[in-house]
């Protein structure tokens, strides 16, 4: 793996320390694939309750994780402008820090552990692993749905310092549009209040500087692992259809597809695409558990689809 880091450089208030089918109920959508049936009695089922005993996302519950959790929003909903998106778009869009193919990227996250994540504290290789096996039960013949668990949270390599260190706000957590009004279904929107962008009134009405149904790939969302990974997958030639694109540009933004917020800037192709991230969703946040996957185990047949829809070598 060849690493090639320049730091971005932050405003001084940025803290940066660091199937095929022939049934006529499914809908076959333009990347030659159908819409999922129901899960059946043996695939996979929705736990209750996540590794700690709560609740999924439950953003309330009192206990020091969760305060931790509550602090990490505040700074998010803080920073993440207009202005500083643009700027770390603008960065890292450049891909040059470093060229390695997926699976090396896969292993990096041995490293990481999401501190907005209210619901595990395990290295996020394993998270990754358990949502693609989950979705592979039951989707059998949807390679690129297993692919698109396996790398869909890649993107927080940005926490490391051989790709800038950024804080976790400017990595993980809940995604959101910027450059028009802070939705209310945002998770702890009572911090938006102190984003410089209230302040600007052309960011202030529901449509802002975007117009009605212009599509979300119109739209500035908050800076995060999520955009980097779309930018690093697009700009280095994946195969994958556009709704695997799709699941990994917008799998954080909840605001949308849990709560139904700005559905007022999508347009056709983001209608049909949600559809699939409605059924990833519950994979990624479900099949989080404290049992692990073997990583050796797996690891051949991840590989097989990494080389059937990527180059050996990708830039990031």
């Amino acid at each position: 793996m060849t690493i090639l880091i320049e730091q971005p450089i932050f405003d001084s208030q940025f803290d940066v320390k660091n199937v095929d089918s022939n049934e006529t109920n499914e809908l076959v959508l333009d990347g030659g694939f159908s819409m999922p049936k129901e899960v059946s009695q043996n695939g996979f089922a929705t736990p209750e309750v996540n590794s700690f005993g709560h609740s999924f996302r439950d953003y309330d519950a009192e206990s020091e994780r969760q305060k931790g959790v509550e602090e990490f929003y505040r700074l998010q909903h803080i920073n993440q402008t207009y202005d500083f998106v643009k700027k770390m778009r603008e960065h890292y869009g450049k891909l040059d820090k470093a060229e390695m193919g997926i699976w090396e990227c896969c292993e990096l996250l041995n490293e990481v552990v999401d501190e907005s994540d209210p619901d595990l504290d395990e290295p996020q290789i394993q998270h990754l692993l358990q949502s693609a096996e989950a979705i592979k039960k039951d989707y059998p013949n949807e390679d690129w749905l297993h692919l698109t668990a396996l790398i869909h949270d890649l993107g927080k390599i940005l926490l490391l310092p051989q790709f800038g260190e950024l804080p976790q706000w400017a990595v993980v957590g809940d995604t959101f549009p910027v450059g028009c009004a802070f939705d209310e279904a945002n998770i702890h929107h009572k911090y938006f209040k102190e984003n410089p962008d209230i302040k600007n009134p052309a960011y202030g009405t529901k449509d802002g500087i975007y117009t009605k149904e212009c599509g979300l790939n119109n739209v500035m969302m908050s800076w995060g692992h999520d955009d980097y990974m779309y930018l690093v997958a697009k700009e280095n030639g994946t195969t994958l259809p556009s709704a695997g694109l799709f699941i990994i540009r917008y799998h954080s933004f909840y605001p949308l597809h849990r709560e139904g917020a700005y559905t007022h800037l999508m347009n056709d192709d983001d209608r049909e695409n949600l559809k699939w991230l409605h059924v990833f969703n519950k994979y990624d946040l479900y099949s989080k558990s404290k049992v692990l996957v073997d990583v050796e185990k797996v690891k051949p047949y991840y590989q097989s689809l990494i080389a059937k829809y990527f180059p050996a070598k990708l830039r990031w």
